[in-house]
């Protein structure tokens, strides 16, 4: 399924939780913290100005990313969890 998102959202796809502590200590699903990074899947085209012009988006399709814990919208499309957010949501890109 394809989706695009509107306006100045983007859609990222979660990274694996962790299932070890530092420590070597396996955590059980129920104790994982779900990530608050990920991958950008889908960005719309931009904010709808005043002046009828779209903004211009930071982030682009592959940008690795930093969102705030409780941002966004949890979807599931064809199995796979992703979450909804508009971009102003997203706390920073990470380099490599």
């Amino acid at each position: 399924m394809a989706v695009k998102p509107l306006d100045d959202r983007v859609l990222i796809k979660q990274s694996q939780a962790e299932d070890k502590t530092p420590g070597g200590i396996v955590l059980p699903d129920t104790a994982q913290e779900k990530p608050q990074r990920g991958k950008v899947m889908a960005v719309g085209p931009g904010k709808l100005l005043d002046s009828g012009k779209r903004g211009q988006m930071s982030l682009k399709k592959g940008d690795e990313v930093f969102y705030g814990r409780y941002s966004g919208t949890e979807v599931k499309i064809d199995g796979e969890e992703y979450v909804l957010m508009k971009e102003s949501d997203v706390l920073a890109i990470i380099e490599k």
